[in-house]
């Protein structure tokens, strides 16, 4: 009998495959990948036709960290911010989107938004 985390994470698999035969990240206008953990979210952007990853970052990051009592949503919103910024210093300033099989909405949602105010454009 499957459980139901186990369910959770069978459906998301799903649809991250389905969502990653479309979306891919090139060396013009790379992937942004995101991940969400039961805290934090993590990001990389990727240049899917060399296999390389440009740059990350977590909720765990110093600058993040520091942000203070901010809620999940607001820290997602924040890294985005950042590594927008990051992004632009590498000459980086188009993305595609990969929510990761995610939905978007919440933390994803914030994240990509924190994103897009930071200067990326997808």
């Amino acid at each position: 009998m499957a459980t139901k985390t186990n369910e959770r994470r069978v459906r998301r698999d799903r649809r991250h495959r389905r969502v990653r035969k479309k979306v891919v990240g090139t060396t013009e206008r790379p992937r942004l990948a995101v991940y969400r953990s039961l805290n934090n979210i993590e990001a990389q952007v990727i240049d899917d036709t060399r296999n390389v990853t440009l740059l990350g970052i977590s909720t765990l990051a110093g600058a993040v960290k520091e942000g203070g009592e901010l809620s999940k949503a607001e820290r997602g919103r924040l890294a985005g911010k950042l590594l927008a910024e990051r992004a632009k210093e590498q000459g980086i300033t188009k993305v595609v989107f990969d929510r990761g099989g995610y939905l978007y909405h919440g933390r994803v949602k914030a994240f990509a938004e924190g994103a897009r105010e930071g200067g990326l454009e997808f």
